[in-house]
């Protein structure tokens, strides 16, 4: 029998060593910074700013009015039966990702995805407080002491108020926002509001201050589905082998090979917010943030060097280049058939959405007859239906709708509660009104089974009109 001890198996999991990014400067750095501060600053402001729209309407330029189903953005108001604009943008959203990213990999990783700004944010806020690099990874191995414990907490009560003003904006953007902030400090908020601001806290703190790259590598789905948006002709980060190789400190070199571009001074790894090499070649951690070009034209100039070893550049660059010829022009990777489709696509549902919000009636009308029953006789032997008529009025005043029917002349129409024919909708709403189709006895309409007939509304103030068509239900002798 053998002494030996079974072996433990092997672990199929790896600690995560946490990223500590370098600081860069260059001119793909000041775009992100750019970007960050007018995102960042949409985001918080947005819910501030005012718009008068009357007396009768919120004056919030931007507000999703759960309460009322109705969205307000500066001019335009959307409801609910309008939800068509609302995927209108959500097609022309996802129509501008794919275009974006056939033309330049996954620039909306690099620069304006939430998750990517909001590190981007923690990240800067963890290098003012506990310097930068170098300074963070012997913080990081050292043991607690009270300077590290000191850092610690001044870094995390700092990143929970960016995250707590995070959570805050956004119910702002569902209420009005300075009675909702009111509200929230005399804790007389509904606890929905205080629930929400939990929730978006805690996902911002942790987002953003420890998953970081960990989101976008193992929970976002885009970087799997990227590579079907893209062709040998998109621009993406890269790195020149065929110029830097072979390396400084490689084998070659060390054995007398002529020495490439690349000294091997891991300035491009060192300021990766993911954690990769892209001396190593495409991969799918890669966020195309461009740093790794700053901090790689950064070395190049210091040494003597071309700029460029690390680039935006295409497959087809790469064949061309090794053969000793220059890359295609930018706008030749950016103008092709995949590109120009896409942008077809979005500016013709863009157009679309203009036209329908430009030609749309400001006010509206629908009608359900009610079924049950189909009809009814009264004393003098006349049919009535009834119908429930919803009106509504989508100017900032109220209006004065005049109702008729056209169809046989022999069916009059009645309003439910009034003997006039016209009916009054405060501004800015939906009224529900029964109203009754009546044939006299012995008419056409009375006898037939359906009779086909039209409902109209017509605003008394300009004259606009609306019309519905439906049916009138008879005996069918």
């Amino acid at each position: 029998m053998s002494d030996t001890q079974p072996t433990a198996p092997p672990s199929l999991y790896a600690a995560r060593e946490p990223i500590f990014p370098k600081k860069v400067r260059g001119s793909f750095r000041n775009l992100k910074w750019a970007i960050m501060i007018v995102t960042l600053g949409i985001y918080y402001i947005t819910p501030w700013i005012r718009w008068d729209r009357g007396p009768n309407l919120p004056d919030q330029a931007v507000l999703l009015d759960l309460a009322e189903r109705r969205f307000f953005f500066f001019w335009i108001e959307i409801w609910p039966h309008e939800f068509y604009f609302v995927a209108g943008l959500l097609i022309m959203a996802g129509l501008g990702l794919f275009l974006f990213t056939s033309a330049l990999g996954r620039v909306w990783c690099g620069y304006a995805c939430p998750q990517t700004v909001w590190t981007d944010l923690f990240i800067t806020v963890e290098r003012w407080i506990e310097g930068d690099r170098n300074a963070r990874l012997r913080l990081h191995r050292q043991g607690w002491n009270m300077r590290k414990i000191r850092l610690r907490l001044v870094k995390w009560a700092t990143w929970l108020l960016i995250a707590v003003a995070t959570g805050g904006a956004w119910v702002f953007y569902f209420a009005d926002a300075p009675t909702l902030l009111g509200e929230l400090f005399t804790l007389n908020a509904h606890p929905i509001a205080y629930t929400t601001i939990a929730i978006l806290t805690a996902t911002t703190f942790f987002f953003g201050g420890f998953a970081r790259e960990q989101i976008c590598i193992y929970a976002c789905p885009w970087p799997r589905i990227q590579a079907a948006m893209m062709d040998e002709d998109t621009l993406t980060v890269a790195y020149r082998e065929w110029r830097g190789e072979p390396r400084k400190h490689s084998e070659e070199v060390k054995n007398g090979a002529p020495q490439g571009d690349c000294i091997d001074c891991m300035a491009c790894v060192n300021v990766c917010p993911v954690g990769i090499d892209i001396r190593d070649g495409q991969q799918m951690e890669c966020i195309t943030c461009a740093l790794c070009i700053d901090a790689c034209d950064e070395v190049m100039e210091r040494i003597g060097k071309p700029r460029g070893l690390i680039d935006y550049m295409a497959l087809t660059d790469e064949q061309r280049e090794r053969a000793g010829h220059p890359p295609k022009p930018v706008w030749k990777h950016v103008f092709r058939p995949r590109t120009v489709l896409y942008t077809t696509l979005w500016a013709l549902v863009g157009v679309g959405l203009v036209v329908a919000l430009f030609i749309r009636s400001d006010m509206d009308m629908t009608v359900a007859p009610v079924r049950n029953p189909t009809y009814v006789t009264l004393a003098d032997g006349s049919v009535r239906n009834t119908y429930e008529v919803r009106l509504r009025n989508m100017h900032g005043d109220e209006r004065r709708f005049n109702m008729s029917v056209k169809g046989d002349p022999a069916i009059r129409l009645q309003i439910e509660g009034t003997p006039y024919s016209s009916i009054t909708v405060p501004a800015d709403e939906m009224q529900l009104q029964r109203v009754y189709l009546i044939a006299p006895a012995g008419s056409e309409p009375a006898q037939s089974d359906r009779t086909e007939v039209r409902l109209w509304i017509e605003d008394t103030q300009n004259g606009e009109r609306s019309y519905k068509d439906t049916v009138f239900n008879g005996k069918g002798d």
